[in-house]
């Protein structure tokens, strides 16, 4: 509303009340007259400046909105790059796993699956069998020597608390369940069937592989494992970290049988580098997708040394808990599941770098390894090698080290000098070194396991 005019007539009567109880002169009222009309024509000019300021307030208004032709709306969602690859991962992975993609067997992604979910879920029942066995045949001693045991040493508690550590580990073991069943969109009914159907048969679980799987918490995401990681991270670092790139042009680097994952993760800390990692055991990808979905560090623990009771210092350390993770995964990292010889079949040419870590002597065919490394990198692309040379079961090929020069040498690959800090040179007159490297120790024990692994840098043609 516009300001509104005072009316003339009220200010006369204002004056008559404030002046009629004084006797004044006619000449008095006629200045006071003169006044209050000056005034009023003020009041009055001031009100025209107002009112001529909100009429033209008014036509800028209806300007403004007479000038508006169109209206856009736009619903936006902005994915980053990382996203976008894991969204379209997970759809493939999904399409692998359905039972209807290849031969439903021992082999199939989904079965192979169901086979890990059923050895975690049975995590204490396994372990409570070893333990039994320990009971068993603790009994064999005689009474007299046991009372002297008890009273010392008092070795049944021993039994009765590792057993009861087991049932703490089982609860991290399960938690790992119904992550990975959320995960991979496995129901209750379908991994009870599961179950059910392999216990009816007699199957058992792989107990060893869920052993390892857990104890790489330790060794990948503990600080516990740190040693262990500075022993066997910094030459292929150092590698990666002299090379040309750009975060507008980074370097694809792909670490296959990279199991949970932290080689990828420090690789893709440096920066400049688009990382995948593969990894064919379920057991580790149950393992890793849990890990990945933790927001705070060392936010759990577990009890990773008590099913292995040789070269122990004390009861403590075997019965000690390790916390993890010391740092959280990034969602930059992409896991492709599957056998690296296959899972990569579209993807020739791909990769700047393959770094293959305690991983080519897990081949049965060392030459389909070698030809698919090839294969997949660019022409002048780099293979980082470190590892040892122990063949896994049924190999069909054992090769030594001078045996895999000359193989790779006739493929494409050209190796390169390295830095003298990564070992010394193994072979006289080649650059491959050794370097030792411990493997999955416990820290504080009595026994050392620890490879004399062997790097290199290779070229492809």
């Amino acid at each position: 509303m516009p300001p509104q005019r005072p009316s003339a007539n009220a200010a006369m009567r204002r004056f008559i009340r404030r002046r009629l109880p004084q006797l004044l002169s006619t000449e008095e009222i006629k200045q006071d007259m003169a006044s209050i009309q000056y005034e009023l024509a003020l009041a009055h000019q001031e009100i025209q400046k107002k009112q001529e300021r909100y009429a033209l307030l008014e036509e800028e208004h209806g300007r403004r909105i007479n000038k508006i032709t169109h209206v856009f709306v736009t619903n936006i969602t902005l994915i980053d790059q990382s996203e976008s690859r894991q969204q379209e991962e997970y759809s493939r992975l999904q399409s692998r796993l359905q039972r209807s993609t290849g031969s439903w067997d021992t082999s199939h992604p989904r079965q192979r699956l169901l086979t890990a979910l059923h050895a975690f879920h049975r995590y204490k029942e396994r372990n409570l069998v070893e333990t039994k066995r320990w009971r068993d045949w603790y009994k064999k001693i005689p009474k007299k020597q046991r009372s002297i045991v008890e009273s010392t040493v008092k070795y049944t508690r021993k039994l009765n608390t590792v057993e009861h550590l087991f049932e703490t580990n089982e609860q991290l073991a399960h938690e790992i369940v119904k992550h990975g069943m959320h995960f991979y969109n496995i129901s209750q009914a379908e991994l009870d069937q599961f179950i059910k159907e392999n216990e009816n048969k007699g199957v058992n679980t792989d107990k060893t592989s869920v052993s390892q799987a857990m104890k790489h918490f330790v060794r990948d995401w503990a600080d516990e494992g740190y040693e262990e990681r500075q022993d066997a991270f910094p030459c292929v670092l150092g590698t990666l970290a002299n090379m040309s790139r750009t975060s507008e042009q980074p370097l694809r680097v792909l670490l296959p049988g990279a199991g949970l994952g932290r080689l990828a993760h420090e690789v893709n800390a440096l920066d400049g580098f688009e990382v995948t990692m593969n990894e064919w055991s379920m057991y580790m990808n149950l393992a890793y997708r849990y890990l990945s979905s933790l927001s705070s560090a060392n936010s759990k623990a577990f009890h990773p040394y008590i099913d292995w009771w040789s070269h122990q210092v004390t009861t403590a350390d075997l019965q000690r808990s390790v916390s993890f993770p010391d740092t959280l995964a990034s969602s930059s990292v992409l896991l492709v599941e599957g056998d690296f010889t296959t899972v990569f079949a579209e993807d020739t040419g791909k990769y700047d770098v393959i770094v293959t870590l305690f991983f080519i002597d897990t081949a049965r065919n060392l030459v389909s390894y070698f030809e698919n490394i090839h294969r997949l990198l660019r022409p002048g692309g780099k293979w980082i090698n470190l590892g040892p040379l122990l063949y896994g079961s049924a190999p069909f090929l054992q090769l030594s080290l001078d045996e895999i020069i000359a193989l790779t040498e006739h493929l494409g690959f050209k190796f390169q000098e390295t830095d003298a800090s990564c070992g010394d040179i193994t072979i006289p007159g080649m650059t491959v070194r050794g370097k030792e490297v411990a493997y999955a120790r416990n820290g504080k024990g009595l026994s050392k396991n620890a490879y004399q692994a062997q790097f290199w840098v290779a070229q492809r043609d």
